[in-house]
């Protein structure tokens, strides 16, 4: 089995279905990462390449740091709502008060 990202994809599979086993990739996001990394859709996971495991390792990598500048966005932005949240409450309990 390849290693990529910490996932042990299935040898057996084609490389395009093996890396949807990679949590956060999908068969939309596995195309683009064979087509940047000029690796056919229809090769077998066993049948790749070290050259090939290596460059699909750099790639991952770098959609992995794609995926953490979205979770810190993802998380701003839910700081955000309860902070509003919060105000709103206050506003509403300083209205009931009145």
């Amino acid at each position: 089995m390849a290693r990529i990202v910490g996932v042990d994809i299935p040898n057996e599979k084609r490389v395009v279905i093996s890396l949807t086993y990679i949590y956060g990739i999908g068969l939309t996001t596995s195309q683009k990462i064979l087509k940047a990394c000029n690796i056919s859709e229809d090769i077998r996971v066993k049948d790749l390449t070290d050259d090939q495991i290596t460059s699909l390792q750099e790639l991952e990598k770098e959609y992995e740091k794609l995926g953490a500048i979205q979770d810190r966005t993802s998380t701003a932005y839910l700081e955000k709502l309860i902070q509003i949240r919060e105000e709103l409450e206050q506003q509403e309990i300083e209205l009931l008060q009145l």
